[in-house]
């Protein structure tokens, strides 16, 4: 039986949102009385966060993330630390520093779970509460891990995989530009699931736009049959909108995340429409979630169950609610 798209967050999820924003109300008074908040965690000393993720360097998604996180760590007194890397060894890496630093939490992505086991172990040997937020909502307990703050990403691509029924589409290219991620892999795979139509796996290079667009451009020349291009990135649509164009494609472009320029786009028509996990949410709970563990021994979802922060659809029939947070640089 097809999973039904769904509302813009999922019913099982509409709780434990319901909790987190209560949580956050309530933190937000308490921030705002007291611009110290953070500084408990060390005998006076500030509480230090390190938030560590698998993100490319300027990637706009990430600068997301970033954002909502500086914007908790500012309310709740926290001296927060950012770094990335899009290799996995390099990511763990980062995470043992912040261990050797002696941080008081750590936010880490799980794009490559594997990879991160080690270093999430060590962290917990020394004391230090690790989040996960954006990747790995499959392995975040089994890792270890708090709390998780994310997209269930089987749900999202089975949701898209039911949009693409409904707006009749028959073969869909679905593009994926970090081969092994595990939350790339586990959409283009909830597609397939959910979508009556055929669906092709097609693996570019992330790190090399005018290879993802040749490539792109190059498959839809071969077969003229590919009706839909779904894409796991806004950078990676305007891609291959151009794509479609020069191929001389009928191909409609719809996507996972947004941007600004993605926006615009939905609002062109040159996308069909974008799947938002709020990364700007993602990336604010992840900090605040750590702060109210280390302040009052909280936990979203009772550290049981992970709060999701999508999958919302955006489409011309609504992209103007979302246009003016995207223009602030938040969605």
């Amino acid at each position: 039986m097809k999973t039904p798209p769904p509302s813009p967050v999922p019913t099982r999820v509409a709780a434990l949102t319901a909790a987190a924003c209560l949580l956050l109300a309530g933190c937000s008074a308490v921030g705002g009385a007291d611009e110290a908040s953070g500084a408990d965690a060390a005998g006076g000393a500030r509480m230090k966060v390190a938030l560590i993720t698998h993100g490319g360097e300027g990637d706009a998604f990430w600068e997301l993330v970033r954002k909502g996180a500086q914007v908790a760590a500012a309310k709740d007194g926290v001296e927060l630390s950012y770094a990335d890397d899009n290799d996995p060894a390099g990511q763990a890496g980062l995470v043992r520093d912040a261990i050797r630093q002696k941080v008081d939490g750590i936010a880490v992505t799980l794009a490559k779970p594997a990879a991160m086991a080690g270093p999430v172990a060590e962290a917990r040997a020394a004391g230090i509460p690790v989040v996960g937020l954006n990747s790995g909502i499959d392995e975040w307990k089994s890792a270890g891990l708090l709390e998780y703050f994310g997209q269930d990403e089987s749900v999202a691509g089975r949701a898209v995989g039911d949009k693409l029924d409904d707006l009749k589409a028959k073969r869909a290219l679905c593009v994926i530009h970090e081969r092994g991620n595990v939350a790339l892999e586990a959409r283009c795979a909830g597609v397939k699931k959910a979508f009556d139509g055929e669906t092709e796996n097609l693996y570019v290079d992330g790190t090399d736009m005018d290879a993802v667009t040749a490539t792109v451009e190059a498959r839809l020349a071969q077969d003229r049959g590919i009706d839909e291009v779904v894409t796991n990135g806004a950078q990676f649509a305007l891609a291959a909108v151009k794509s479609a164009d020069r191929a001389r494609s009928k191909a409609r472009i719809a996507t996972f995340d947004l941007n600004p320029d993605l926006v615009k786009a939905v609002q062109d028509g040159d996308v069909q429409f974008a799947v938002d996990q709020q990364p700007y949410l993602q990336g604010y709970l992840a900090v605040d979630s750590l702060w109210l563990y280390r302040k009052n021994g909280n936990t979203l979802g009772g550290g049981e169950a992970p709060v999701l922060t999508g999958p919302a659809f955006v489409t011309k029939a609504n992209i103007a609610s979302v246009a003016k947070y995207a223009a602030n640089g938040t969605r």
